[in-house]
């Protein structure tokens, strides 16, 4: 498997973001991201205009992000070629999205933020669909924006990055549910706008410019083929499907690079001579193992079963046993902080 770590959920100035595509990408490419994925609200204007290329070292990629007439259930959707209306009802344009041959995730789905009456929360409210790929587990502006408070805005301005704490815990709740009936996706979004804003009237500053964003949440994906930097189309177009391929697969764990690169993360199954990878699912064995390897030594190693924590360990290397069916997946702590999320091994289901 080929590992490439990525920023998701990033607005542009073709919708509420301050920063140019190209400028965007140098600041991935600075940041050593291997892909991003642009979200702008209900346009693919970037695509249009040939900005899905790659860009030194990192691959740009165009997805959007659907909302209804009223402004919720907001959709991110990967991997289309034309724009949905917003007319349509939340459960039709998931649909539309399958049928267009691309996925989606829901974005931000529990936001519940209050700090500021020009940003209220948009949650998902459809429930009732079961076409979505995934979910957005882990947004760093949601997160940022639901915890500010007037006592602590001057900490939360200056310290962006450490004011996170992980992923919501509503969303990881219904999330280990839902992979009990259906395989669901969780990825990490940093919902980077870099908005500007004016102080004392004529000073003019940057609120969480894209390059610090792009060292907090990250998406890693685990290919099963090499993306070949190339100015080429078709290498251009077989990257993008192979980014998409492993995010619809699972095959992707979520981490906060501010407590430490995640790079070389693996869960993993054993059993019976075969390995499996998250998202896969498992046939239940008492000779089944699930792996947990870490590029550095954390202080915990949770394994959650079914949405419950079974058991804990430390180290770099550890394994567990899974003698029961249900979902499992891993959560790590880096100095009690909250550090990588995995994707499910679904056993015996």
């Amino acid at each position: 498997m080929f590992e490439y770590v990525g920023a998701i959920h990033i607005h542009s100035i073709y919708s509420d973001g301050s920063g140019e595509v190209k400028d965007i990408a140098q600041f991935a490419n600075e940041s050593e991201l291997d892909f991003f994925i642009l979200t702008d609200h209900n346009t693919l204007r970037a695509l249009k205009e040939g900005f899905e290329v790659w860009h030194s070292n990192t691959l740009a990629l165009v997805g959007c992000e659907i909302n209804d007439k009223e402004n919720k259930n907001h959709y991110l959707a990967f991997g289309i070629s034309e724009t949905i209306s917003t007319r349509l009802p939340a459960k039709e344009y998931v649909k539309k999205v399958n049928e267009m041959g691309g996925i989606g995730f829901l974005a931000h789905p529990h936001e519940k933020r209050n700090s500021m009456k020009e940003h209220p929360p948009y949650p998902w409210t459809e429930w009732d669909s079961n076409d979505f790929t995934g979910i957005e587990i882990w947004n760093h502006m949601s997160e940022w924006m639901e915890g500010l408070t007037e006592q602590n805005k001057y900490n939360y301005f200056v310290h962006p990055l450490r004011s996170i704490v992980g992923p919501n815990v509503e969303t990881l709740k219904v999330w280990d549910s839902l992979n009990l009936k259906r395989k669901v996706v969780g990825i990490g979004g940093v919902d980077a706008h870099a908005h500007k804003i004016n102080v004392l009237g004529f000073v003019e500053i940057e609120i969480f410019p894209y390059k610090v964003l792009f060292k907090s949440i990250r998406t890693h994906i685990l290919c099963e083929e090499e993306l070949i930097i190339s100015s080429e189309t078709h290498e251009i177009n077989k990257s993008k499907r192979n980014v998409i391929k492993a995010l619809a697969a699972g095959r992707c764990f979520i981490s906060n690079f501010y407590h430490g690169d995640a790079k070389g993360f693996r869960f993993y199954a054993e059993s019976e001579n075969k390995t499996y990878q998250m998202g896969d699912v498992v046939p239940l064995s008492k000779k089944l193992k699930l792996m947990v390897k870490l590029p550095s030594s954390s202080d915990k190693i949770r394994l959650i079963h079914n949405g419950e924590l079974k058991e804990e360990k430390s180290g770099i290397n550890v394994e567990f046993l899974a003698p029961k069916k249900g979902v499992y997946r891993i959560e790590v702590y880096n100095n009690q902080n909250a550090w990588i999320f995995s994707n499910h091994i679904r056993i015996g289901l």
